[in-house]
Parts: structure tokens; C-alpha cells; sequence
């Protein structure tokens, strides 16, 4: 099986989703960080014309985004696990904590980049939304977290869901976007998730070009 890339941001819970994939998969793959998130070339972002992260690199093939990432990781592996993608989930609620999911992970990034990168005015009345649907959707989250997770098959070894909650819980936690007091259930998950070896494995720094720029797994 050969080597693939991983290209983003150690401090990013877009790429810490696929990072935790790979460990779980058994996948080798090199880790490429990005330092600049403030740049307009795309070749910065391994040529996504989006100027986003993470990409894949493969066999001279280039792949955009956290699920498509998760998806080629799989095919990927030597080993055959029950993985739970958000297709697979039947119920309305649970397809509905999945997409409150990505859009906390979306919102976050908003307010980050916006407000500390860009010193934009948090009261802005577009931050000051993205704050407010954040906090709705943590809500959401924390009130209805044991019947999503219920609706998962009891069989599954991984789920989208969890690994993209548990990143998004923790980066909150990292950077310190918002208090998770309010939000036990959601803390009780991200606490024992963290338990996970892919999880230790990857815990959220930033990137500096004095620190390794390619880490081998």
C-alpha cells in the first residue's frame, strides 16, 4: 500500500477528522502542514481552487475535503471495518445531528476567521447570527445527543458522526470559542471519545515551520 498525503492544519478540526480516520484505518500516510491560512494562492492549499482544507495527495491524484478524504482513506485499507457514513443513518434526527455537526464545524471557523484572524466586529450581525446558530445547534446537540447516538448500529467500529463531533467538541475546548459548561451531555461524549488512540494521537497544536514539516505514520 502506498504512502499518501494528508495536507492541512494540526490546529484544524476539518483535517483532524480524516487525521483520525487514518489512524483508526491503518492507513500510512505523511502529514503536509499548511502555515498560512491567510493566503490567496491555491497552490498553498495543495492547488484546492476553494482555498481550503484538507486535501489528499495520492498517486499524483488530488482529493478535496474532510468526507472525500474519509471515504478514499477506507478504500484504502487492508483491513474491512464497519464504518457508519451519514448516508447510512435513517432517522430524521440523526441526519439532522450530522448536518448540525458540519455546520458547527463551518460556523466555528466563521467566527475564528472573521473576529481573531480578520479583527472583524463580533457584533457584526453576520458573526453575531453565526454565534447564535452555533450556540442553537450545541443545544440541539446536547438534548438530543443519546438518541443520535442510538440510532447508530450497535455493530459499527467508526461512525462520521462521532469523529466529526468529538473534533468539533475538542477544537471548541482548544480554542476556546465558547464555553461547553452549558452542554453536559455533549461534554461526557467528547470526555470518554477522547479515550480513542486515533484521538491521542492527534491532539490540536499549531503548525510552525520550525517544527517537523512532515510527520511519517
Amino acid at each position: 500500500m502506498s504512502t499518501v498525503q494528508i495536507i492541512g492544519r494540526r490546529s484544524s478540526h476539518f483535517t483532524r477528522v480524516p487525521l483520525m480516520f487514518a489512524y483508526e484505518l491503518g492507513v500510512p500516510f505523511e502529514f503536509v502542514p499548511v502555515y498560512d491560512m491567510t493566503s490567496l494562492d491555491s497552490a498553498i492549499y495543495a492547488g484546492n481552487p476553494a482555498l481550503k482544507l484538507p486535501t489528499l495527495r495520492r498517486a499524483g491524484s488530488l482529493l478535496f475535503g474532510a468526507e472525500n478524504i474519509c471515504r478514499a482513506l477506507a478504500d484504502l485499507a487492508r483491513a474491512r471495518m464497519h464504518i457508519v457514513w451519514p448516508e447510512q443513518t435513517s432517522s430524521d434526527l440523526a441526519r439532522n445531528a450530522q448536518e448540525l455537526v458540519w455546520h458547527g464545524m463551518g460556523a466555528e471557523v466563521t467566527l475564528i476567521f472573521g473576529t481573531v484572524v480578520g479583527s472583524l466586529p463580533a457584533d457584526n450581525i453576520y458573526f453575531a447570527k453565526a454565534r447564535q446558530g452555533f450556540d442553537g445547534a450545541l443545544q440541539w446537540l446536547n438534548s438530543n445527543l443519546t438518541s443520535a447516538l442510538r440510532d447508530l448500529p450497535s455493530s459499527r467500529d467508526l461512525s462520521v458522526f462521532e469523529v466529526t463531533l468529538f473534533c468539533l467538541l475538542d477544537h471548541i475546548a482548544f480554542r476556546g470559542t465558547m464555553s461547553l459548561e452549558p452542554y453536559p451531555a455533549l461534554t461526557r461524549f467528547a470526555q470518554q471519545f477522547a479515550s480513542h488512540l486515533s484521538a491521542q494521537r492527534t491532539p490540536y497544536r499549531f503548525d510552525s515551520p520550525a517544527s517537523t514539516d512532515v510527520r511519517v505514520r
